[in-house]
């Protein structure tokens, strides 16, 4: 019988029990793995930096190789104003990366599959940026809920689905995420127990649609992250230039 490929989700606890109150504090999985991305960063990134030479080797080209890309991308969407919040989006986009792609190897977890992660952050990422918006506009900032060029007739309409979309960032940002990683390793979890059950005769077409859907799932983590950090440059764009 083919394993429940759910139970991959399952968050567990690692050690003792710890309570705050009300509140479960415990050590699980989930913290380990995001640990253990937090730590993966530190260490690549720093040995990349380490030595600045003419001919990088591997990892300070991918360090250097990183930073371009996020600071294009940066540039691209939201402008030289947003140079100054390089390091948090470097640092949120690598890792929504490093989850991902920790998460594509076998016996690990996902931390990106579970909506409490991925929510969490983007509530952190909408209440960043709506502060930033009144830091620097003050009450300026509801202009970007008055669309220019609206009739006054549909103003009222207007400036109730602006807010509902405002208020919908933090839900849309963090379902997409984790919809798409939970979806794609269900997906790859359903094959598998097919090449299992269907033995080495049967079991060969399952085992290709396996092979091309894990290829296609570090595809889809490293896109994800793309979107989750492109986004929030797209909402601090809002936030610092007040396009609308």
């Amino acid at each position: 019988m083919a394993a429940n490929p759910m139970t991959q989700f399952e968050v567990y606890r690692i050690g003792p029990e710890i309570k705050v109150g009300a509140f479960d504090i415990s050590f699980t999985n989930a913290s380990l793995f995001m640990v253990v991305s937090s730590l993966a960063i530190l260490i690549i990134f720093n040995l990349g930096s380490k030595k600045n030479s003419l001919l990088p080797n591997k990892l300070q080209l991918l360090a250097e190789l990183s930073y371009t890309f996020i600071s294009k991308m940066i540039g691209d969407t939201a402008g030289t104003k947003a140079r100054p919040y390089f390091a948090f989006i470097f640092s949120l986009f690598m890792f929504v990366l490093f989850c991902n792609m920790f998460g594509m190897i076998p016996y690990t977890f996902t931390v990106t599959s579970h909506i409490i992660v991925t929510f969490m952050l983007a509530v952190f990422i909408f209440v960043g940026v709506t502060i930033i918006g009144f830091v620097k506009h003050g009450f300026g900032y509801l202009k970007l809920f008055v669309p220019s060029g609206v009739p006054a007739v549909l103003l009222p309409l207007i400036v109730i689905i602006e807010i509902i979309s405002y208020l919908s960032r933090p839900v849309s940002l963090s379902v997409r995420l984790f919809a798409n990683m939970m979806a794609g390793h269900t997906m790859m979890k359903v094959f598998g127990g097919f090449v299992i059950s269907l033995g080495v005769v049967g079991g060969w077409l399952p085992l290709s649609f396996s092979v091309a859907l894990t290829g296609l799932e570090i595809l889809v983590a490293f896109l994800q992250a793309y979107v989750f950090a492109i986004l929030t440059c797209i909402y601090l764009n809002d936030a610092l230039n007040l396009h609308h």
